[in-house]
């Protein structure tokens, strides 16, 4: 393809667009901006105008993904507000499993590259999350004794529960209908080790399958 004119428009939202493609299919590691944008049919100087590096134009990416699933978090948490119960908590972790698994790509971009150019991107992204975990998890757990030595490492304890478990579907391509009961099991075994009201536990879970909302019960 001849390259184009950096004068023909190529906007930010058409790179980002584009470049999403590039990186689910040949990985973070294997593009350069050279590369991504000799895929695009421009010189890397039409990439440069809008990012300064690989780095920053990825990071640009997951920021997006992260707002949709903080967004997601934060509309479940306010529906169910009037109750910091063990059934919110199963639900955020549902809804957690949901995204991941529905997401793969986004995920892997989100939480599983390793790269160290990256270390200096999203991590407020992804302690907005871990905090999304927290605030439920102490206020379900405010009664119980014993629970504020375990305040700042409950959450993150329970959130690598939940993405080792994402992670492991993902890598054997399992969707979420796939693994939703293995995911109400794990998610009603996390919430047994936290010596929860038993009756809670047999309380009415949500999964959320995209805008769609419907009810079954942990068996």
């Amino acid at each position: 393809m001849a390259r184009k004119a950096v004068a023909q428009e190529l906007s930010r939202e058409r790179i980002l667009t584009e470049a999403r493609e590039l990186f689910a299919t040949f990985g973070y590691r294997a593009l350069t901006m050279r590369s991504i944008a000799k895929a695009m049919g421009y010189s890397h100087g039409a990439l440069y105008y809008h990012f300064s590096e690989k780095a920053e134009l990825f990071y640009a990416l997951i920021k997006d993904d992260f707002a949709s699933l903080l967004q997601r978090q934060r509309e479940l948490i306010i529906r169910e507000s009037d109750e910091f119960s063990v059934n919110l908590l199963q639900k955020l972790m549902m809804e957690f499993v949901w995204f991941g698994l529905s997401n793969p790509n986004h995920y892997e971009m989100m939480f599983m590259i390793n790269e160290p150019e990256l270390q200096q991107y999203s991590r407020t992204e992804q302690a907005q999350c871990l905090d999304m975990f927290a605030v439920v998890i102490r206020e379900v757990l405010t009664e119980q004794p014993g629970v504020e030595s375990r305040r700042y490492t409950l959450p993150w304890n329970i959130f690598m529960s939940l993405h080792g478990f994402i992670s492991y579907c993902i890598q054997f391509k399992l969707s979420y209908e796939e693994a939703r009961r293995l995911a109400e099991e794990h998610v009603r075994l996390i919430c047994i080790s936290l010596d929860v009201d038993s009756y809670e536990l047999q309380r009415p879970i949500v999964k959320m399958v995209g805008n769609n909302v419907r009810k079954s019960f942990v068996i």
